[in-house]
C-alpha cells in the first residue's frame, strides 16, 4: 500500500481508492487502513462513508496511539457533510489527544463560523494563531493537498468568516 500512498496526496484518489481496497481485502482487520479508506472517501465527497469507515477502524483499535488521525478525519467528515457541530465535536476530541494540531483548530473555526458564532470561532482562531502566527487564507490554501473544490471552498469561506486573513 506505501508503494501508492502519494496518489491519495497527488489527487489521484481513484488509484488511491483501488488501493487501499486491495489492502482491506489482504487485511480486513487493519485500523489504519480504515483511516486511510475515510480520508480518501472525503476526497471523493464522500463523507458518510468516510464516517462508517473510521468508526470501523476506531472500533478495530479503541486505544490507538494515532487516534488523533482517527478524530480530525472524522471531523472533516462531517464539515464536509455539513454536520458543524459534529465536526467541532470531533475537532475538540483530536486536540485533547494531540493540543497543537492546527488542522483541528482551523476545522473547529470554520465550523463555529458557519453556526454564527463568530466569536468561539475567533478563539479557535487565536488559538490556531498561537502556533502559526502570521496564518493567511492564502497559506492554508497552498498547503492544502488536493482537495474537492467545494470543500475547499467552503472550508476557506468559513475561515475568512472566523477572521482569517487573506494575505
Amino acid at each position: 500500500m506505501a508503494a501508492h500512498a502519494l496518489s491519495f496526496f497527488t489527487g489521484e484518489h481513484a488509484t488511491a481508492a483501488n488501493v487501499v481496497d486491495r489492502a482491506l481485502t489482504l487485511n480486513p482487520n487493519s485500523a489504519h487502513a480504515w483511516l486511510v479508506r475515510g480520508m480518501v472517501s472525503n476526497m471523493q465527497e464522500r463523507p458518510d462513508q468516510a464516517i462508517a469507515a473510521i468508526e470501523h477502524g476506531m472500533r478495530l483499535s479503541p486505544l490507538d496511539p494515532l487516534r488523533r488521525g482517527f478524530t480530525i478525519i472524522m471531523a472533516v467528515a462531517h464539515f464536509a457533510a455539513g454536520r458543524y457541530e459534529e465536526a467541532i465535536e470531533w475537532a475538540d476530541r483530536t486536540l485533547a489527544a494531540q493540543p497543537d494540531y492546527r488542522q483541528a483548530m482551523r476545522i473547529g473555526a470554520a465550523s463555529c463560523a458557519y453556526l454564527g458564532r463568530i466569536e468561539q470561532a475567533h478563539g479557535w482562531l487565536n488559538r490556531m494563531l498561537h502556533f502559526e502566527p502570521g496564518s493567511t487564507i492564502a497559506q492554508v490554501k497552498a498547503s492544502a493537498p488536493p482537495l474537492p473544490a467545494e470543500f475547499l471552498n467552503r472550508y476557506l469561506e468559513g475561515l475568512r468568516k472566523a477572521g482569517l486573513p487573506e494575505e
